[in-house]
């Protein structure tokens, strides 16, 4: 729901209500993950997707009915459903949606953060349920899903609940501020990554150059350890070509364990590069978890594509992709 904040904040401004449907629960191939959020505004504007346009109209109905008469329920929406053909859910899969007519302030407040958290929400006493499930303690899932950073419904001998996660942004550290570096930083903030540029040259690291970077930093990697403080849950892109930079960025990233560890060059340049880089200490385990050369082999040469092809590698590696098609997941 972060990425909702702007329509709430401008609805709320504005004095229009509204309510929301969220996706609780899903099976199958379904398009969006428990959590995705549709919010519905009293003058009839909208924001966000469930499913990703098969069961919106529906759930417009639904939140408005909600609206009116101040009452929560969950509709489940599926392909053994005579309504699922009517709202054009022909993807093979049931998902389970929560209509509430109005949006929490707890919701907002931790959409808002920055820190991972979950917030908790019975589900109605009539809400279908999963038969396939085992039930589950609360307070143990609710720490399971933050530690998964995913939204998940629990069943309980008391009842269901729903535990939405609100993870905090991912990371993007930019080692080089190069023209690659200027589209990469755009395309990471269009996608909720908090982007952090970094390079030894201060002509180079620009507020000009860099408008969608959230931070800036000029020297060089050892100088900044303590300020960046990687960890696990960081992507890390080098790009300077430059081994004074290149190569200590890289140590700083593989040591902090960072998630993603990418490097451009070419593969002789890498090859040289991991010479380096065992011979300052690194073993081959660390190495293994560098990408390199860096990105998707999307075919593109120029900086934009290239940013494109960096881009697509890391979300990869967030989700654990395989990168195979959308339409064979």
């Amino acid at each position: 729901m972060r990425e909702l904040l702007p329509a709430i904040d401008e609805w709320r401004a504005a004095g229009v209500g509204f309510g929301r449907a969220v996706l609780v629960r899903a099976f199958g191939s379904a398009p969006r993950p428990p959590g995705a959020t549709l919010l519905v505004a009293d003058d009839g504007r909208i924001a966000g997707s469930v499913s990703g346009g098969c069961v919106e109209g529906a759930c417009f109905e639904e939140v408005g009915r909600a609206r009116r008469t101040g009452r929560s329920r969950v509709v489940r929406y599926g392909i053994s459903d005579e309504t699922a053909w009517s709202v054009g859910l022909a993807c093979g899969s049931t998902i389970d949606v929560l209509v509430e007519p109005v949006v929490r302030d707890a919701l907002v407040a931790a959409a808002r953060g920055a820190a991972t958290t979950a917030v908790v929400t019975p589900l109605p006493p009539d809400a279908p349920t999963d038969a396939d499930a085992a039930p589950a303690d609360v307070g143990d899932a609710t720490r399971q899903a933050l530690a998964e950073g995913r939204s998940r419904t629990v069943i309980t001998p008391e009842g269901q609940y729903f535990v939405e996660v609100f993870a905090g942004p991912p990371r993007l550290v930019v080692f080089g501020a190069v023209d690659i570096a200027i589209s990469l930083a755009r395309l990471a903030h269009e996608l909720g990554y908090r982007v952090i540029v970094v390079d030894a040259r201060p002509a180079f690291a620009t507020a000009e150059r860099f408008p969608a970077a959230d931070e800036l930093l000029v020297g060089w990697p050892d100088e900044l350890a303590d300020r960046l403080e990687l960890g696990p849950g960081d992507a890390v892109a080098v790009l300077t070509h430059d081994p004074k930079l290149d190569d200590p960025a890289i140590r700083l990233a593989l040591r902090a364990a960072c998630r993603y560890v990418g490097a451009i060059g070419s593969r002789r340049t890498q090859a040289a590069r991991r010479e380096r880089l065992s011979g300052a200490g690194l073993d081959e385990e660390d190495l293994a978890r560098l990408h390199g050369p860096i990105g998707l082999d999307l075919g593109g040469r120029e900086p934009a594509e290239v940013a494109l092809a960096i881009m697509a590698e890391v979300v990869a590696d967030r989700y654990a992709s395989t990168s195979r098609p959308m339409s064979e997941r």
